[in-house]
């Protein structure tokens, strides 16, 4: 866990599946925090910080470039 750096937080599990997915075709390695808890009782999102995107440290860049490109208001990918 420590070559991982927090990247980003997701409010909502299918959010997070979006990410999850884009990465893995990549072949990035990444780790989540607070899924599963999120899943179970949605409202613990707001209090645990939602859930947390931890990515390797050598495939930050791309990550971070895949991110941007997702979440781009002009993206027809855009998660809402």
């Amino acid at each position: 866990m420590k070559d991982y750096i927090y990247l980003q937080s997701f409010t909502y599990t299918y959010e997070c599946h979006v990410v999850k997915h884009l990465l893995d075709n990549e072949n990035i390695l990444y780790f989540i925090k607070n899924e599963t808890i999120i899943d179970l009782i949605p409202l613990s999102s707001f209090a645990l910080g939602g859930i947390k995107l931890y990515i390797h440290k050598s495939q930050l860049t791309k990550a971070k470039k895949i991110l941007d490109q997702t979440f781009r208001k002009n993206n027809h990918l855009r998660i809402v």
